[in-house]
């Protein structure tokens, strides 16, 4: 959901949420049903954490560019040491 801004006369600022491009140019005011014109504002995108936006854009390219995998990933490196009790333990 996308955030547009609308201004009425007399009311001010109204901000209504749509899906994305799903805003009309004109918007009845929720007070008092006159036209509300659509106000252009630059993008919040900077308040959104930095994780959050770094998984949108990676879902957004996997859309026409889905990352390939060309081989079998190598064995991860142990990283924890066994117990003497794991020690007994098989090994696949």
């Amino acid at each position: 959901m996308t955030t547009y801004s609308f201004r009425c006369e007399e009311h001010g600022t109204v901000d209504v949420r749509r899906g994305f491009g799903a805003a009309p140019a004109v918007a009845p005011c929720p007070v008092c049903g006159r036209p509300m014109r659509r106000v252009w504002t630059a993008p919040m995108v900077s308040l959104a954490p930095r994780a959050a936006v770094e998984a949108i854009d990676r879902a957004e390219r996997s859309r026409t560019e889905p990352e390939v995998v060309t081989r079998v990933p190598g064995r991860p490196g142990r990283t924890v040491a066994p117990t003497p009790a794991q020690r007994r333990l098989p090994r696949p």
